[in-house]
């Protein structure tokens, strides 16, 4: 009898090893656990930094000061309640700390609310004094239907904070107090109720404004006055409540910038919008660098892009990359030449100094405490990555690294004493912040992470590189388990954006910073992950990033989706016959792609909030204020297009299951993608399953809810595309 129960055992453990991969089983819930860091800002005038940790969904405000940089949490919010928080922002002196908590409104008017609270949420701006134990006050709602509306910006003396909110600019005194004499509290931080807010309205100006810029002074706050076709630079004078309009035109003047005397305004434009442009061409948008007078309103153009397909204005890093620096010199970023680098230009006008040189891209970039130099994130000499260097604003000196291995680093801020502080990650180690020295980085609030997260039990991607079928090379990260199987079921990760590069790191995007954590688990339960930068992704060069007949122009990116199932199928140790594929958002689009157009190769998929009919979209974008689409020349022609890009244009020949994830207020693409898609995958017999979200947006504000979806992915996959039959020896060894 008991050979007999040893011998059932033994045979269960058999085929428990050939079900099971033989790496470590460390938990979902422990490598989603990891802190992730962002919103890293410092005070202007003394030696301390904060930033924003989400630790499993409770977000809260940290602080560090120098020289020994050792951090606590200065905020209480200790729930996963699905409350964002932004715009972190220190007084130039350090002794209190504003942000913005609560999600922007969607359409409707309404602040996300993930928990299904019967009470409608706010979008608030808080502060905390950073000494003392005291409890947040309220500053005021926000009410903004725009993420870019999150910007608190906080006045020369540190007594005031202005922000744009319902289409207007608003201000509030900045009052922190200790413990003692806290008069507010935070809701979630205990039983006590907020004082009545006390922002007030700045200014009226119609229409829309926002991106309010103060003088250096603190006199008077520079704006953007948004007029549907074209928008315009004010300045407000404070003590005479007047409005003075910088070179207006019938242009798009947008991100203004102070002069460090304040006597100028440098600003970038861009033509009023044009109606009936056809829509399928992609017609480069030429723009200029102007200087305004802050005293006449006089302005000129001291810069002017040409006009071929690399002077297309920079969308993605133009405003961040925009500064008025030491020298009276305006530093721009450009891709001129193909790839997206600095340049800066004397406010006078003449020749634009090229600061960095290469075949890589710039991303992050901030002025240094004195003005002089620019610290910015690039993966020069490392494509793969972000590094950081010291670039001179005049040119000099040529370009210095800062860090560099085998590493990630970014948002890089530097203290009025010249310490340099970032935030980083490796293939193991997830987003904390870092000190950066001459020997190297060294981490700070190290504690937060907890001491089972499985560092040692995660693996380091492989860097690989494959053509796809035009001859384009495409970059991807490998993920293989510790101890594969011999033909391991393999999967494709696709990103969204698609404007994203994914590293063989723990990624600088909450979004991504997840997805990096369950490709690690997904290897961890035997399955090969290749996570693909796709053709429209970043870091690769403009001509990357704007491929030919791509997106809803007919889908050329998702031949490099075909070309990662190809190299995974030439790998000896992957399955070629399960082989599937999951992403979120645009990857979403691109996992619904590859099941409706090649179920023969794709046998599963997870499609996370895709978009599954591109011409859905093209009224929203492109219908802008009194213009109707249908008055657009191509528009019929473009709506064929952007359907026949789309995976409901080939969903009869879409056989494989797949599970579909959606929150219902998402913001970026509705909810109304995956209900008409059920309903075509209902019509031709597709098997599906779903995971519905009530009230929860794109970037999911509820750790938990990742969790779950991520739990629900795993098993999925483990459902459809593992053998779960005992091997052959295994059965003769026991017959």
């Amino acid at each position: 009898m008991l050979l007999s129960i040893f011998r059932i055992w033994l045979f269960v453990s058999f085929i428990l090893a050939a079900i099971l991969p033989a790496s470590a089983q460390f938990t979902l819930e422990q490598v989603m656990g990891a802190p992730f860091s962002s919103g890293l800002t410092v005070a202007e005038n003394a030696p301390r930094i904060a930033s924003l940790v989400n630790i499993r969904g409770a977000r809260n405000v940290w602080v560090a000061d120098a020289p020994d940089f050792t951090a606590h949490r200065l905020t209480n919010y200790l729930d996963d309640d699905g409350q964002p928080i932004s715009s972190l922002r220190l007084t130039p002196d350090g002794t209190t700390a504003l942000y913005v908590r609560g999600s922007e409104e969607n359409p409707a008017g309404e602040v996300a609310n993930p928990i299904s609270a019967v009470e409608a949420r706010k979008q608030q701006v808080w502060e905390i004094a950073v000494e003392g134990g005291g409890q947040p006050r309220l500053l005021g709602d926000m009410g903004c239907s725009e993420e870019d509306c999150e910007d608190i910006q906080i006045s020369p003396d540190g007594k005031h904070a202005v922000w744009a909110a319902k289409k207007q600019l608003w201000i509030a005194d900045i009052e922190a107090r200790s413990a003692g004499q806290a008069s507010g509290q935070a809701s979630g931080q205990s039983s006590g109720q907020p004082e009545k807010a006390k922002a007030k309205q700045l200014l009226f100006s119609r229409r829309s404004n926002s991106q309010p810029q103060w003088s250096p002074d603190g006199r008077a706050i520079a704006f953007v006055s948004h007029r549907d076709d074209h928008s315009l630079i004010g300045i407000y004078e404070i003590s005479g409540k007047t409005i003075r309009w910088i070179a207006p035109s019938s242009n798009r003047d947008t991100a203004p910038r102070w002069s460090l005397d304040g006597k100028k305004i440098a600003f970038l434009r861009l033509p009023g919008l044009q109606r009936r442009q056809p829509l399928i061409p992609e017609l480069p948008t030429p723009w200029s660098i102007w200087v305004g007078d802050t005293t006449t309103g006089e302005g000129k153009s001291i810069w002017q892009s040409g006009t071929g397909e690399n002077d297309d204005f920079p969308e993605l890093t133009a405003d961040a990359s925009f500064y008025f620096a030491a020298g009276d010199r305006v530093v721009f970023a450009s891709e001129q030449d193909g790839r997206n680098h600095l340049y800066s230009v004397p406010a006078a006008g003449g020749h634009a100094t090229l600061l960095t040189r290469g075949d890589f891209d710039i991303e992050d970039v901030t002025l240094s405490a004195d003005k002089r130099s620019l610290i910015c994130t690039s993966n020069e000499a490392d494509i793969d990555r972000r590094h950081l260097w010291r670039v001179p604003v005049d040119g000099g000196a040529g370009q210095q690294a800062l860090t560099s291995g085998e590493t990630a680093e970014w948002s890089p801020v530097q203290l009025a004493d010249g310490t340099i502080v970032c935030i980083g990650s490796s293939a193991v180690m997830p987003a904390l912040p870092y000190r950066v020295t001459s020997a190297g980085r060294k981490v700070i609030a190290g504690e937060m992470l907890a001491k089972d997260f499985p560092s040692d039990q995660l693996v380091t991607p492989k860097i690989v590189t494959f053509r796809s079928e035009d001859g384009l090379k495409i970059h991807g990260q490998l993920f293989v388990p510790r101890h594969p199987q011999a033909k391991a079921p393999a999967l494709i990760f696709t990103h969204g954006g698609p404007s994203r590069q994914m590293m063989p790191a723990f990624h600088y995007m909450y979004y991504y910073h997840n997805a990096y954590a369950e490709n690690q688990f997904l290897a961890s339960r035997g399955f090969v992950v290749l996570s693909i930068n796709y053709r429209l992704g970043i870091m690769y060069g403009r001509a990357f990033r704007q491929a030919k007949n791509a997106g809803w122009r007919g889908s050329s990116e998702y031949r490099d989706v075909v070309a990662g199932a190809r190299y995974l199928q030439s790998l000896p140790y992957v399955d070629a016959s399960r082989i599937g594929l999951w992403g979120g958002s645009y990857g979403g689009l691109l996992t619904a792609l590859g099941l409706a157009r090649n179920s023969d190769i794709f046998k599963a998929g997870v499609d996370f909030h895709g978009v599954h009919d591109w011409s859905a979209f093209l009224a929203r974008w492109y219908g802008f204020f009194d213009r109707d689409i249908k008055d657009v020349p191509d528009a019929e022609q473009a709506r064929r297009l952007a359907y026949e890009s789309s995976p409901v244009a080939a969903v009869k020949t879409w056989r494989s299951p797949v599970l579909l994830v959606q929150g219902d207020d998402d913001r970026n693409v509705p909810a109304n993608q995956e209900v008409d898609l059920v309903q075509h995958l209902r019509a031709q017999k597709v098997e599906f399953q779903e995971l519905f979200l009530p009230d929860e947006i794109h970037d999911f504000l509820l750790w938990r809810n990742w969790v779950l979806a991520y739990h629900a992915t795993a098993d999925y996959f483990g459902q459809k595309l593992k053998r779960r039959e005992v091997p052959l020896q295994v059965r003769k060894r026991f017959n």
